[in-house]
């Protein structure tokens, strides 16, 4: 496939370096021609260096025969205007859009072909938040992720010492809860993924991704660890977008309160939220803390677009004894670094948003696609199409298809039903697959199970 990406940012970066190991022929476009170099240095890629919407900086980039255009710059603006001379000038067949100002977001028509020619609407703002909703909804949880719709679910816990299965066989899942069917889809061991078996063993401190119908997911967490208590006052750092749509969303179930510097800031929170409590200060600042009884708060988020004053707050926090600490972190290179010890969850704002662009871009009938363990391994939802003589998988028991090495299936989602995947399950025309990839050269080799016809020989 032939992709234009508008930004080499930390998102655009990222996707290129994404679809560069899967055989796409991409050109990635910026105005700084620094980061467009080590781009080029580090991946197979062509840069052009120029203002995105520019028709003649598109042409030289090979608009004329694009299959895809990305337009993930910092400015909203460009982001639209460039997919609104992709779809004039050029008629590329699929545009996308990172917009964040909710005032586009908010105004319906103003996005289709007969205004802004946007095919695909992408709001980093709304799917972290939506993000980090489900993580305050499931203590313990390290992600959770939503398929078809919220049906089922994944969920990613560590194990601890002490934990029911802990130091059992996965086999044994099915007798410690007979009325439950999950399946754990991959196992993490020390930073190494381990494709899961019946006999394989939990080790406390394993990083174990399952899947269950949402209504099970409470009980399958409680077997691989101690459940943490329910939350109910969560304190926010940051009253920017992404804390603002957060303690709209949660205030009505938790007891909010935003710590936030901008005393403009603070007068529009105050006017646009309902219950929640605006503090002016610094979350840095230790007197603030302790007299806003930060030890008892059950989970403290900063959300600020500092990293590093993200890092010093949560720490603190820490130290004064909040309960469970998150953090956004922007930077890639620091997320390794701080997750897991005094931080519990180092939130990356790209690696959640390149799931969504990914869905996509792949090849066959790929719904949502999540990255699992910053980037490492993915879960990918596709449909089966067609029939058993035009499809790989359709009418097939899944102990019978030819998965690629590293891949498992986790799920079907038929109509309603949540069915745990067995090797006896046969895959049906329709069903929503849920297949995990602990090794990315292998996704174009899943994309080809669930293309319809002899395309794929």
């Amino acid at each position: 496939m032939k992709i234009i990406i508008l930004g080499a940012g930390q998102v655009g970066g990222t996707l290129a370096e994404h679809l560069a190991s899967e055989a796409n022929d991409i050109t990635v476009v910026d105005t700084d021609g620094d980061r467009l170099r080590d781009l080029g240095d580090r991946l197979d890629i062509r840069t052009v260096q120029g203002r995105a919407s520019f028709p003649t900086v598109l042409r030289q980039a090979g608009a004329d025969d694009a299959d895809m255009l990305v337009a993930v710059t910092n400015s909203d603006e460009t982001n639209m205007v460039a997919c609104q001379v992709a779809h004039t000038l050029f008629h590329t067949p699929t545009k996308i859009a990172r917009v964040r100002e909710s005032a586009y977001l908010t105004r319906a028509g103003l996005f289709d072909n007969d205004a802004i020619p946007v095919d695909v609407l992408i709001s980093p703002e709304q799917v972290v938040t939506h993000y980090i909703k489900r993580l305050i909804e499931h203590p313990g949880a390290l992600q959770v992720i939503d398929f078809a719709e919220g049906k089922a679910q994944l969920v990613a816990v560590k194990a601890y010492y002490g934990g029911p299965l802990v130091g059992q066989q996965l086999r044994q899942i099915r007798a410690h809860m007979p009325n439950v069917d999950t399946r754990v889809a991959a196992i993490f061991r020390r930073d190494r993924p381990i494709l899961p078996q019946g006999d394989t063993v939990i080790e406390a401190d394993d990083e174990v991704f399952f899947i269950a119908a949402k209504a099970h997911i409470r009980a399958v967490m409680g077997e691989l660890r101690r459940i943490d208590e329910t939350n109910k006052r969560v304190v926010i750092a940051g009253g920017g977008q992404i804390g603002e749509r957060l303690a709209e969303a949660i205030e009505s179930r938790y007891q909010v309160k935003i710590i936030e510097m901008n005393p403009a800031r603070c007068r529009h929170l105050s006017d646009t939220l309902e219950s929640t409590v605006v503090l002016q200060g610094s979350a840095s600042d230790r007197d603030l803390m302790l007299e806003e009884n930060i030890a008892e708060a059950d989970i403290f988020l900063a959300l600020t677009n500092d990293d590093e004053a993200n890092i010093m707050s949560s720490l603190l926090a820490k130290r004064l004894g909040a309960r469970k600490v998150m953090t956004i972190i922007n930077n890639p290179a620091y997320v390794d670094l701080v997750q897991g010890g005094e931080i519990d969850i180092a939130i990356s704002p790209q690696l959640a948003t390149i799931g969504t662009l990914l869905a996509h871009v792949r090849r066959g009938d790929i719904v949502s696609v999540h990255s699992l363990r910053r980037g490492a391994a993915e879960a990918i939802e596709a449909i089966a199409h067609g029939d058993s003589k035009s499809s790989k998988v359709i009418g097939k028991a899944i102990e019978d298809i030819a998965l690629p090495p590293g891949t498992t299936i986790g799920a079907i989602i038929r109509d309603e039903e949540v069915l745990i995947a067995h090797d006896d399950t046969v895959i049906e025309a329709g069903d929503h697959v849920i297949l995990f990839v602990v090794d990315k050269k292998y996704i174009r080799d899943v994309e080809k199970l669930f293309h319809v016809g002899l395309s794929f020989f």
